[in-house]
């Protein structure tokens, strides 16, 4: 579905940029690495530790997109979201970790620790080039 598809169907809303949410956005994604980091990923912890991440990623592109004047209610809008920006491999490993978050959170699939170990550092490589390009003048 593109991203317009998104807007029709009310998943993906224009709005005026709210600079207090992308800051508070960026911030609270700032304060969930810090404890995060703390974390020792183990089979215990694998899939929160998963999760968070990718929660810290998806904060970050709803900061993005606040800035652009939208409000996207659909994490599969985040990937056209990107495509949109001309980010054709953040868009492709974006969708990827979606994936596996869905799977750990609605599928009841399981994840090996050096898997989240490989997300991770993908996450957090995808949201330092987000936050450079998009953010750093905030």
């Amino acid at each position: 579905m593109s991203f317009e598809e998104f807007i029709k169907r009310g998943l993906v809303k224009r709005t005026s940029k709210d600079l207090a949410l992308i800051k508070s956005l960026i911030i609270f994604s700032e304060r969930d690495h810090e404890f995060l980091k703390k974390i020792k990923i183990d089979d215990l912890s694998a899939r929160n530790v998963m999760t968070g991440y990718y929660d810290i990623l998806r904060s970050i592109l709803e900061a993005i997109s606040s800035l652009e004047g939208y409000k996207i209610y659909s994490h599969e809008a985040f990937t056209e979201f990107l495509k949109l920006k001309d980010e054709s491999i953040a868009s492709q490993k974006f969708d990827r970790l979606r994936r596996v978050r869905n799977g750990i959170r609605y599928y009841g699939k399981s994840i090996k620790p050096e898997e989240v170990k490989e997300n991770v550092l993908e996450i957090m490589q995808l949201v330092k080039h987000l936050k450079a390009k998009y953010l750093n003048k905030l």
